[in-house]
């Protein structure tokens, strides 16, 4: 089975590290850029000539736009979201630095930035540089009108290589998908996933996925690794930009994510194991007081095993089975007491925090 793991950021001497690790809020003054009418896409008709030229125009359009963001952990990709300086990548890229330089992938001095804010469980960041200087904010579309098939570009600083472009096709649309820590703990969950061949390597991640019309689609962020065989080729995973542009239009305007838009049990959890290690379930370690667990009953030390028909041996599991849902929703969860015994409890799923 495959895992999936953060398309990290990369060391500066990345040239010999392995493969990568898996309602919008009104625009304001300092909003991305409108998305363009679908029919202002260029056509990437016209045999290979009219297709390069389309790409050569794409590239033009949104490569200014991309950014390399330096922490002390390594590099990482980010996006020019609007002319005030925020800069929109993943939280992964920025997480546990407190010093960051940008550059744009077109060169010039390193800016200083600051971040204003994470969000872990969907591995979404806004940072912001003091120089604001020559911007140019990308152009973001909607990720809901994407199809099977569309040809798309990522564009990022992979291994340390500024401002390169892979070309792939949208492989499949509303994955849902995690990156892991490899110790069955998702260091995020991301819903309604983008699955793409488009090559996405470490420093990739917070960069742009592209469609034809320029318009940025997806947040690159996971790659698939085979355990035995390490990397998939042609198996990454991109944040929708529908996502995306909803978390970070409410980190700019509160400073925070006020509404997730994602189910949550209000508790704090870890992976059981049996006597031989092996996951099988995960463990109640504490309830939100008045949360949707609390309310239905569930208590610490009981062992979450199953979200309606979805088995959960570990937290990555529970936590892709809740990304499934809305707050708002019920679910039937199957627990395990202390005794053997098990029993289903009906909850109303409450909201995930931001």
């Amino acid at each position: 089975m495959a895992l999936l793991a953060c398309a990290a950021c990369t060391s500066p001497m990345a040239g010999l590290t392995s493969g990568g690790s898996v309602a919008t809020a009104p625009p304001g003054p300092s909003s991305p850029a409108p998305a363009a009418s679908p029919t202002a896409a260029p056509s990437p008709t016209g045999g290979a000539g009219g297709l390069q030229t389309t790409y050569e125009q794409v590239i033009k359009k949104v490569l200014p736009s991309i950014v390399q963001i330096t922490t002390s952990e390594g590099l990482g990709s980010g996006i020019v979201y609007d002319t005030d300086g925020h800069i929109l990548t993943n939280a992964h890229v920025v997480q546990g630095a407190e010093k960051f330089s940008v550059t744009l992938a077109t060169g010039g001095k390193k800016r200083t930035a600051r971040l204003l804010n994470v969000f872990p469980a969907g591995d979404l960041a806004v940072i912001k540089v003091d120089n604001t200087q020559g911007l140019r904010p990308a152009s973001f579309g909607r990720s809901g009108d994407l199809k099977v098939g569309q040809i798309v570009l990522a564009m990022g600083n992979p291994l340390g290589y500024s401002g390169s472009v892979t070309e792939g096709i949208v492989s499949a649309l509303g994955r849902t998908v995690s990156g892991s820590s490899g110790q069955g703990t998702p260091t995020s969950t991301i819903p309604n996933a983008i699955q793409t061949s488009a090559a996405i390597n470490p420093g990739n991640s917070g960069g742009a996925l592209v469609d034809m019309g320029g318009r940025v689609v997806g947040i690159p962020s996971l790659a698939a690794v085979d355990p035995q065989l390490g990397a998939a080729a042609g198996i990454g995973f991109a944040i929708p930009s529908d996502t995306a542009t909803d978390i970070a239009n409410q980190i700019i305007k509160n400073g925070k994510v006020v509404n997730s838009h994602r189910a949550g049990l209000g508790i704090q959890a870890g992976t059981a194991v049996d006597a031989l290690g092996s996951p099988v379930g995960v463990l109640v370690g504490r309830v939100t007081n008045g949360g949707a667990a609390e309310t239905a009953g569930i208590r610490p030390g009981d062992v979450i095993v199953k979200v309606d028909d979805t088995r959960t041996p570990d937290t990555t599991a529970l936590s892709e089975a809740l990304a499934r849902h809305q707050p708002g929703d019920s679910a039937k969860v199957t627990l395990l007491y202390p005794s053997g015994r098990t029993s289903t409890v009906t909850v109303t799923l409450g909201q995930l925090p931001g």
